[in-house]
């Protein structure tokens, strides 16, 4: 039994020092391969959104944002664990080559030698008798201080990634409403005639999408964690940015349709490759995020603020709604079976009623007549 659990401790090993190099160090490639990071997610996730969908709204988003902080020191813990076992279960193949204060050398108690190895406690009670033993004793505790620097510097990156994520949510919300919708954005930006204002803005949100990119495919943990408001989330801000993109690029002219075609090629990019990640594949169509009754609103309070779209015909089987049709088939169920695993609300397209904004409300006085921008 020996040599076989001294292998399965190898190849333990292995598996968790690999997995840890993948996450922290190794920059992420879209993979749909085994890993154990991957499994760990999966097997947590599930039944912690099956229990939230059973608490009311607000409980609900509360208790999923607990998610992404605690899987995270969970995934540490996990990781700890594994070499401690690991190289217990060498020592143990190694045959128990210790030197104990008190009993008798056995499996339990080389787990307990690598424990205080790995966490350089240097209690003395259990010490290395032969060289082999030394030299995996040695190799242990340069695992540990390794591991320890990596996470040290592991956290604040994640943090780091998830507050610049946050900021520009943010900063969506006086510009699209809460929750953010693409009729409200181009809405609010009808005092912009030449389109410039747009075309900077959606050039901004098309670096915001590279990053969100690149910050979740190096850092999946990154998409369990919440925005702040209920009705905020970074998958419904860039499904409003791709919503808005292709109502630009089908409806309105100037030289914000450039930009928003570039930002449309970058945000549908992040979508796809993130469902890919998580291995969301889109599935069967649910029910239409515009159906007809919706853009016709859309078309009249595009039109109330002067911004009437091209090919106006006043139902959905314009030319400009059939292209709309054809761009949103190119992310819309990507965004659907994304929000189905995260538990998030995509965001509408038009508003259906007419609603404060977040930077309106307070939790001490009802919301505030303020002006909507």
């Amino acid at each position: 039994m020996r040599p076989i659990l001294g292998v399965a401790g190898a190849i333990l090993l292995a598996t968790v020092l690999w997995d840890a190099f993948e996450t922290i160090v190794l920059p992420r490639r879209v993979s749909g391969r085994f890993r154990l990071t991957r499994s760990f997610y999966r097997v947590t996730w599930r039944p912690w959104r099956v229990v939230a969908a059973l608490l009311p709204r607000r409980r609900r988003e509360e208790f999923l944002s607990f998610y992404g902080p605690l899987s995270l020191l969970l995934l540490l813990g996990l990781w700890a664990t594994g070499i401690v076992l690991a190289f217990g279960m060498l020592q143990w193949a190694a045959g128990s080559a210790l030197i104990m204060s008190a009993g008798a050398p056995g499996f339990w108690s080389d787990v307990y030698m690598s424990g205080t190895t790995f966490f350089t406690l240097g209690l003395g009670d259990v010490a290395p008798r032969t060289g082999f033993a030394k030299a995996l004793t040695v190799v242990e505790a340069g695992t540990g201080f390794a591991v320890l620097a990596l996470v040290i510097g592991y956290l604040p990156v994640i943090y780091q990634a998830f507050s610049g994520r946050e900021v520009a949510i943010s900063l969506l919300d006086a510009r699209a409403g809460s929750p953010p919708t693409a009729g409200e954005l181009l809405w609010r930006y009808r005092w912009d005639k030449s389109g410039d204002a747009l075309g900077e803005l959606l050039e901004q949100w098309e670096r915001w999408a590279a990053d969100v990119l690149e910050s979740h495919l190096s850092y999946p943990p990154l998409a369990y964690f919440r925005s702040q408001h209920y009705n905020q989330s970074w998958l419904g801000a860039l499904t409003t940015i791709l919503d808005a993109s292709a109502l630009v690029m089908v409806g309105l002219e100037g030289g914000c349709v450039h930009q928003a075609t570039l930002t449309f090629a970058m945000a549908r990019h992040a979508v796809v490759d993130l469902a890919q990640v998580f291995d969301t594949p889109p599935g069967p169509p649910g029910p239409p995020r515009l159906a007809s009754a919706d853009f016709a609103r859309l078309r009249a309070r595009l039109a109330e603020g002067g911004l009437p779209l091209r090919d106006s015909g006043g139902d959905d089987a314009d030319g400009t709604g059939r292209r709309l049709a054809e761009l949103r088939q190119l992310y819309e169920p990507y965004v659907a079976a994304l929000a189905r695993y995260l538990a998030v609300t995509v965001p509408p397209w038009v508003q259906s009623v007419e609603r404060p904004d977040n930077w309106q409300t307070s939790r001490w006085q009802p919301p505030a007549k303020l002006p909507l921008l």
